[in-house]
């Protein structure tokens, strides 16, 4: 089977064809994988706004969280 060069591209032409068409398939799946994120994230929030006010106002689960350094108190 013969290739027709229809187009009559030049080797380096073609090269960089090729390139291009792999950088843009390798941003085509980082705009995928971002957008994925977002979607998660969002989702979340949403989940989130369903809940009760009064699951905002809970304690949090983890006894540690909630410890504060205590403030010096400095002597003028």
């Amino acid at each position: 089977m013969a290739e027709h060069d229809y187009i009559q591209e030049t080797t380096g032409a073609r090269i960089r064809n090729w390139i291009l068409y792999e950088m843009l398939r390798g941003a085509g799946y980082a705009a995928v994988v971002l957008v994925t994120i977002g979607v998660t994230i969002g989702v979340i929030y949403l989940v989130g706004l369903l809940l009760p006010a009064e699951s905002r106002d809970a304690p949090p689960p983890m006894p540690f969280s909630q410890i504060e350094a205590p403030l010096d108190q400095a002597t003028a």
